[in-house]
């Protein structure tokens, strides 16, 4: 057997991203966002082990949907991951792959069975862990193999742990994993995270918002941490996984609704907004929407066309600017 190098280029780079998140984060919406953005015009595949609920949002995004019922072991993800491979889907969205461990026949379920049939004995509770975790093994090289993108939803817990104080007296406090982020911790096998090519934490107090868990350097750019994820960074990514340069965002499109339609403020917002202006100083208006281009890269037109998301950035820098007079270094920017 001959073995041969040849030079490293980077090409038709298999993505596997992860979202994790307790409910209401945002998780499958965000995950339809940045499908929709790395499948371009094609559609894309979700596998759905949440009774349909994503199919909440087939007005909004283009795939096609597939459940998976119980009982949730390893090899029934495989087999329909391996399906939607093969039907030629360009990204897979798997919500949620925490009932491959904690969900009814998952895991957890299957060592308790093997426990079960093994005679309950202290001394074999590892061994009914062998034939659950090779499972997985399996499955989890299958994810390696497919040519598709893949975006797995975890459900999140928050954890805990006693240590001691610099007074050496016990506290709880948040527990810290290589796999979590401030205490909250994706509920899965704990070795999947690390297979991972980008992994972030999305709260509920801020939907779609991303708390990098895992992310690379080469992949900062493309998810600016203070917006919800948008389809701007599937496509970004798409484009690095391709094995082109990676191109720079755009600002205005990672503020984009589904679909790219800018979401606008609304007429109630705009009218609040006119009556802040009319309280600061005459050139208010126009000061600000010259300095909106520090984050679209150009001015706004007029204050219609302030990005909805963006409401309230835009009434800070009013009070700001009200404050001026009276703290003239404090500097407001939006």
């Amino acid at each position: 057997m001959t073995f041969s190098f040849r030079p490293a280029l980077r090409e038709n780079v298999g993505l596997l991203i992860g979202l994790a998140g307790e409910s209401g984060s945002g998780k499958t919406y965000t995950a339809m966002r940045l499908a929709q953005g790395i499948a371009g015009e094609k559609r894309f595949a979700v596998i759905d082990t949440e009774a349909g609920r994503a199919k909440h949002y087939a007005d909004q995004f283009r795939f096609d949907h597939g459940d998976l019922k119980p009982p949730f072991r390893p090899d029934a993800y495989s087999e329909a991951i391996k399906a939607a491979d093969e039907a030629g889907y360009p990204v897979i969205v798997v919500d949620s792959m925490s009932h491959e461990h904690a969900g009814e026949g998952g895991l957890l379920d299957w060592h308790e069975e093997e426990f079960e049939r093994m005679g309950r004995r202290e001394a074999v509770k590892m061994a009914a862990w062998i034939k659950p975790k090779l499972a997985h093994k399996k499955m989890v090289s299958r994810l390696l193999q497919v040519r598709a993108h893949l975006i797995l939803c975890f459900r999140a817990e928050e954890k805990v742990e006693m240590k001691r104080n610099s007074e050496g007296k016990m506290e709880i406090v948040k527990k810290q994993t290589a796999t979590g982020l401030d205490g909250w911790v994706p509920i899965c096998e704990k070795n999947l995270p690390y297979e991972l090519t980008a992994s972030f934490l999305l709260r509920s107090t801020n939907p779609g918002v991303p708390l990098p868990i895992k992310l690379q350097e080469q992949h900062k750019p493309l998810f600016p941490l203070d917006k919800a994820i948008t389809e701007e960074s599937g496509r970004l990514l798409s484009a690095w996984a391709s094995g082109g340069a990676a191109p720079q965002a755009n600002p205005s499109s990672l503020l984009s609704s589904p679909g790219g339609a800018v979401q606008y403020v609304s007429a109630e917002q705009l009218s609040e907004l006119r009556s802040q202006f009319a309280k600061c100083d005459a050139g208010a208006e126009k000061a600000f929407l010259r300095v909106t281009a520090k984050r679209y890269g150009k001015p706004l037109e007029s204050i219609e066309k302030l990005p909805a998301e963006d409401f309230e950035d835009a009434k800070e820098w009013i009070d700001l600017r009200r404050q001026k007079a009276s703290q003239p270094s404090s500097g407001a920017t939006i």
